[in-house]
């Protein structure tokens, strides 16, 4: 009787841990984990300058581009994860989300051209005769070694979607808290034909992101109003965003003339310095509109003819912010999509007592680069434009909202249709 309840006990505890591996949140954030991986940018073919979302039934593709900082070429191969909304792997196995082999190697690639900083530019395109997306979702990309799949050097996101529903959001800096003054408030349609979604309470999910931040995105699931052949998503305060402020750039695009943003460009052996300009906090000063590409990057060298991709140096880029001392409470970060899925070493800014700044070196390649400072609190993960940047209501962010459907019987997320609205347009 007593073995018998022993077995009986470690089944369950054998069956109780399955369940807590079951449900432990596998980390799919951009991720650079070899240092040596640099200038990583996923977008599409057709327009670099808007979120990386490829339409199932479009001839767009995706171009995923970096670089290998190297002498010897690395013989890289790739492979991709299908994932539900919320970034977690989903229930299908490979040969339900992708045709052939979930695998296929980096053949496009050429070593740097007349450069102090020595590496492998890399590129390919999805989809691809070797891979074909079968369903639209969430896809999670890795990259690693041909002779060692284990040692992954880089994962990083991008998401395939159909076109069954139209999505149309709006922005206002009339919100439910504040009236033009430090919020701005989303409000979005979702359409269908008649019938297509069942249960919209029960069926959908909708994320929303402000200038393709991961921090500070939401996930909503009820509608304010449903319709025959339509859902609303209004007064939801959810979806009111702290509005922040227009990105700073700089460009390092020629490293003999003066660039934007910057102070100096000198070369100190082995490689090319450029110190930008001290920046200011601007949360006390008046609104000012720049234009600008919400934090995106954009490699090029203006002194070359050929081709940037390989042509183009990198240059150690000394960043520096004149807060007016040192700030309790919390860390200093920059935000841009030149530094995501950095380590943090690498975002985040520190202080430096000797010149009273705050400070960080980063080897970056020449191009031109947005940017913005990021106030985290002490105890929590969501980034602060307040306290660095200010937060104006006329300032013009881009807000994506992607729409999933899960009808009943589905095991993964579909990704319908998407929208992008600017504030201030």
């Amino acid at each position: 009787m007593n073995n018998c309840m022993r077995s009986i006990s470690l089944l369950c505890c054998s069956a109780l841990a399955l369940t807590v591996l079951a449900q432990a949140k596998v980390d799919t954030r951009v991720h650079i984990l070899d240092n040596n991986v640099r200038s990583l940018k996923v977008s599409l073919a057709s327009n670099m300058y808007i979120p990386p979302v490829l339409m199932m039934d479009s001839d767009d593709c995706l171009i995923v581009n970096f670089d290998y900082l190297d002498y010897d070429v690395h013989y890289l191969r790739y492979s991709v994860t299908h994932c539900n909304a919320d970034w977690q792997p989903s229930q299908l196995v490979e040969s339900e989300y992708v045709s052939g082999f979930n695998y296929a190697d980096i053949d496009d690639y050429a070593p740097s051209e007349a450069t102090f900083v020595h590496y492998y530019n890399y590129q390919f395109s999805l989809p691809n005769p070797d891979m074909q997306f079968l369903v639209s979702g969430n896809y999670l990309l890795s990259v690693y070694e041909q002779d060692n799949p284990q040692q992954i050097l880089f994962q990083t996101r991008f998401s395939v979607c159909e076109s069954k529903v139209g999505v149309y959001p709006q922005v206002t800096s009339r919100t439910d808290v504040e009236y033009n003054n430090r919020y701005q408030q989303l409000s979005f349609d979702v359409k269908y034909k008649p019938g297509q979604i069942r249960d919209p309470y029960g069926e959908l999910r909708c994320v929303v992101s402000q200038n393709s931040r991961t921090d500070n995105a939401v996930m909503v699931t009820r509608p304010s109003m449903v319709g025959v052949d339509h859902v609303t998503f209004e007064h939801n305060r959810d979806l009111i965003f702290p509005a922040g402020n227009e990105f700073r750039r700089f460009e390092t695009v020629n490293a003999h003339n003066i660039n934007m943003g910057v102070q100096s460009i000198r070369y100190y052996e082995p490689m090319y310095h450029a110190t930008l300009m001290v920046d200011e906090p601007r949360n006390q000063i008046q609104y000012l509109y720049d234009r600008t590409q919400f934090g995106r990057f954009t490699i090029r060298n203006a002194e070359t003819r050929g081709e940037s991709d390989v042509e183009a140096d990198y240059m150690i880029t000394h960043f520096a912010l004149d807060a007016g001392g040192q700030l309790n409470g919390g860390t200093l970060w920059l935000y841009g999509e030149f530094i995501e899925g950095y380590p943090a070493s690498q975002a985040m800014m520190k202080y430096d007592d000797a010149t009273g700044l705050y400070i960080a070196d980063l080897l970056l390649k020449q191009g031109a680069y947005n940017y913005l400072y990021l106030w985290i609190p002490d105890g929590t993960s969501v980034g602060q434009t307040s306290r660095i940047e200010g937060d104006h209501y006329e300032t013009v962010n881009e807000y994506l909202v992607m729409v999933y459907d899960r009808p009943m019987g589905e095991r993964y997320d579909h990704l319908v249709g998407y929208g992008v609205a600017y504030s201030g347009k």
